[in-house]
């Protein structure tokens, strides 16, 4: 049976405070860790990103930029195939 961040504190975790922040974002960090997600779903894609968005929006600096940069490419990726995509649709039935 999983076990969320606060049940690590105790079994595992005995003695860390569970109030402070920098033992709670352990927590955290093991739960993230321990949770096996199977990543051919479309449950575990969504869940894929959603840990890269909220490691996208703690990275500074040129992390941070990197992850922009990686966003732009898809979104321009994204938008050039549809653009072709409708283009191809109007020559073939327009």
């Amino acid at each position: 049976m999983p076990q969320g961040p606060r049940e690590l504190f105790d079994d595992e975790l005995l003695g860390l405070d569970p109030e402070d922040p920098e033992a709670v974002a352990f927590a955290e960090h093991l739960h993230r860790m321990r949770e096996a997600r199977p990543t051919y779903t479309v449950e575990g894609q969504l869940g894929g990103v959603a840990r890269f968005a909220d490691s996208a929006n703690r990275a500074t600096g040129h992390r941070r930029m990197t992850a922009v940069l990686l966003v732009g490419l898809i979104l321009f990726g994204v938008v050039f195939t549809v653009i072709r995509a409708i283009a191809e649709m109007l020559a073939v039935f327009g």
